[in-house]
């Protein structure tokens, strides 16, 4: 059974008790800013499975919309349904974090920000992953000028699809799917904080392969059709003058390419895997560079710059808790919807520029988020 309720705790609602909730839970029941008090789910056992080990009452979704037990809805339903249940959640009054994406589309993302700013409710969104000692070392790397001016950065993520090892992979290969939508978010809301936000981009998609065959589970072995892209590249214009380049793959059978790298006129940065929370983050540094040469050797120049800045040993929910303490603190929250929603518009104007052969201006933008500038342990 989860521990009595914290009076000072943003009392949970989890609406979605499916595979993802229990890194949630994990999260949850360690920080002492959040308590789930009430579960709603379509499944009934895992909506109780999930309660019973936090102390927490299965309800209803009316119920637990209803229910003033609950501060913050926790929205962990399935993609498409997003949107809808968050604007459900604001009607009733509730803040609302959810799992990425913000919505389907940028439309619907829209009127989930517009709704929460008339009722005057927060709304948060994952990846939280940036707030996670990885992400938030390398901006403090670059908000203190180790690596000079920023003017270019590299996000690739390149597999050879999901179907090798999900065992109902259909949906990758649908609309609303597919390596830009899936993975995308961890990468481009890191490039946000890195660099900040977004206003021009380009694009090219392709196909490779207009079937997928499953390769694990009771489906073993059965083709299915792909309606979408599955290889995106982008180009991406940030206000600042930095360019990023942007490759999401689902036909890539290997690549020693770096997840993230943040390069300035003074040296780089690479980045750690932005899908976790921690992670080795090095710095070159060019002023310390060996002297030019045939003979020199610049990749023994990368070091370990540690972990000094973001939330340690942090998981899914952080985002949640550090929604919790902006409140409290009378501040905006980081992974906050005005990013989601800027994020959401760059993946989709990457796929339309990429469908129009043509640049996209974008017509969001966001504030770079706060930094957490050292190392903080919320669970204490």
């Amino acid at each position: 059974m989860g521990s009595p309720l914290n009076q000072k705790a943003l009392r949970v609602g989890v609406v979605g008790a499916g595979v993802i909730s229990a890194q949630y839970s994990a999260s949850l029941e360690r920080l002492p800013q959040l308590q789930i008090t009430a579960v709603s789910d379509v499944v009934p056992e895992r909506a109780q499975a999930l309660a019973d080990a936090h102390g927490a009452q299965v309800l209803s979704l009316e119920a637990l919309l209803a229910s003033p037990d609950v501060d913050v809805v926790l929205n962990l339903t399935l993609p498409r349904t997003h949107a809808e249940v968050a604007l459900q959640a604001i009607a009733a009054g509730k803040h609302v974090y959810g799992e990425k994406p913000l919505a389907m589309t940028v439309a619907e993302g829209r009127d989930v920000v517009k709704a929460a700013a008339a009722a005057g409710v927060r709304v948060g969104c994952a990846p939280d992953t940036v707030l996670g000692t990885g992400i938030q070392t390398a901006r403090a790397l670059v908000d203190a000028g180790r690596i000079g001016t920023p003017h270019s950065a590299t996000a690739f993520m390149t597999t050879p699809g999901h179907e090798r090892w999900h065992p109902q992979p259909d949906f990758y290969y649908q609309p609303g799917g597919g390596p830009l939508l899936d993975m995308g978010p961890y990468y481009l809301t890191s490039l946000v904080h890195l660099l900040g936000p977004v206003v021009r981009v380009v694009g090219a998609s392709s196909r490779p392969s207009q079937e997928r065959t499953i390769g694990s589970g009771p489906r073993a072995g059965e083709s299915f059709g792909v309606t979408i892209d599955t290889h995106i590249t982008g180009i991406l214009e940030h206000a600042s003058g930095a360019l990023s380049t942007l490759i999401m793959s689902f036909d890539t059978w290997a690549a020693r390419l770096p997840r993230i790298e943040v390069h300035g006129t003074g040296g780089s940065i690479s980045v750690p895997d932005p899908n976790t929370f921690s992670g080795t983050v090095e710095l070159f540094d060019a002023a310390s560079a060996p002297a030019p040469g045939p003979d020199a050797d610049l990749e023994t120049n990368w070091v370990d710059a540690g972990a000094g800045a973001g939330y340690v040993d942090s998981g899914r929910g952080y985002g949640l808790a550090d929604l919790a303490l902006a409140l409290e603190a009378g501040r905006s929250h980081r992974a906050n919807d005005e990013v989601a929603l800027h994020v959401l518009e760059i993946m989709e104007s990457v796929q339309a520029a990429a469908d129009g052969h043509t640049s996209v201006t974008l017509t969001t933008t966001c504030e770079r988020p706060e930094a957490i500038s050292e190392a903080i342990d919320l669970t204490v």
